[in-house]
């Protein structure tokens, strides 16, 4: 996929089918209409054209309402390209784009500038001047211009329409699992592994201390995670654990502690993950982590010993979890 910043190189994305969003969390719903923009692209012979923004229009408009984001835009970069898009364009949100009107926006973007054949889109779709331009205008531009326009039905999953908010209600009410199956994939954080107390290491379960995460963090509590390594961090540091044989990068079962630690009189809420059966230094690197579901709340224990058989028991349990979630035909050595 080609990854352009702003418009100043878009000759690749011209005469293109082209689909315009946010696609924070690139969710269910984003990926059926990437689906069909990616088809009907394959079926005319031209590219399949992704459109988003940065920063999200809201932190410019009314940052103080601003969600908190699904995805990095690394990410959000990363799932787009798993659905086959030929073109991701990045463009700066500024306010003098922002006060576009509806047919503006068309003219400049959709027909000038990319010379669209067509648009794929949700039925909630909004653009222009403070979100004037409704699906039913933006037909109204299509024929008006002959481009063709395909909505999209939104996507239901266990009786609940798939949807940025939806998902990150069920974030925030720590229901993983749920969130999990509305997006389709595993909930990702990012952070930098930074330095921490260390007890961890002391209990005989090391964990990487993720600092400066700025996506949606669920409620304190223990939960079912899988990291990716890079190949040169395997090969470095985990001797005598072949990496896959088909090149892909290794996966490690991970418990992830967020909150306190009322064991240790510790208030401080911290992002703590201990990958199963890796042994490393991963101080200073970026650390993706793959959510997949909720163990448990936090608790408070009498000993370190109760502790330290509570945590067996996570990893017992998280390893089960994540087993599905393995890419296919991937065991690592240790499970």
């Amino acid at each position: 996929m080609l990854s352009l910043r702003g418009f100043d190189e878009t000759s690749a994305a011209r005469g293109g089918y082209l689909s315009i969003g946010n696609f924070d969390g690139v969710h269910r719903g984003h990926q059926s209409i990437l689906q069909t923009l990616v088809t009907q692209s394959r079926r005319a012979g031209v590219p399949a054209v992704v459109l988003t923004f940065d920063p999200h229009p809201i932190q410019l408009l009314a940052p103080e309402r601003a969600p908190p984001a699904l995805t990095t835009l690394s990410r959000k970069s990363e799932l787009i390209e798993k659905s086959g898009v030929d073109v991701l364009i990045v463009a700066e949100t500024t306010r003098d784009l922002l006060n576009w009107t509806p047919e503006e926006f068309f003219e400049r973007i959709v027909l000038d500038t990319l010379q669209a054949r067509g648009l794929v889109e949700g039925p909630n779709f909004c653009f222009g001047r403070e979100r004037t331009g409704d699906i039913a205008r933006l037909d109204e531009l299509c024929r008006q211009a002959g481009r063709s326009l395909t909505v999209v039905t939104p996507i239901t999953v266990q009786g609940r329409t798939v949807s940025s908010s939806a998902i990150r209600l069920a974030i925030g009410q720590g229901r993983l699992a749920e969130a999990v199956a509305l997006l389709g994939h595993p909930y990702r954080v990012e952070g930098l592994v930074s330095p921490g107390a260390r007890r961890g290491e002391s209990l005989g379960f090391p964990t990487a201390n993720l600092t400066g995460v700025s996506t949606l963090l669920p409620p304190d509590g223990v939960y079912a995670g899988l990291v990716e390594l890079p190949r040169e961090v395997e090969t470095a540091t985990v001797a005598g654990s072949p990496p896959p044989r088909d090149g892909r990068m290794p996966h490690y079962p991970a418990a992830v502690h967020l909150g306190p630690n009322p064991t240790f009189s510790e208030a401080d809420r911290k992002l703590e993950v201990h990958l199963v059966g890796f042994q490393g230094n991963l101080y200073g690197r970026s650390l993706g982590v793959d959510l997949i579901d909720r163990i448990r709340d936090i608790q408070r224990f009498q000993t370190r010993e109760a502790l330290q058989q509570q945590l067996q028991q996570d990893i017992a349990q998280i390893v089960e979890r994540v087993r599905p979630w393995l890419p296919e035909g991937q065991t690592h050595a240790r499970l």
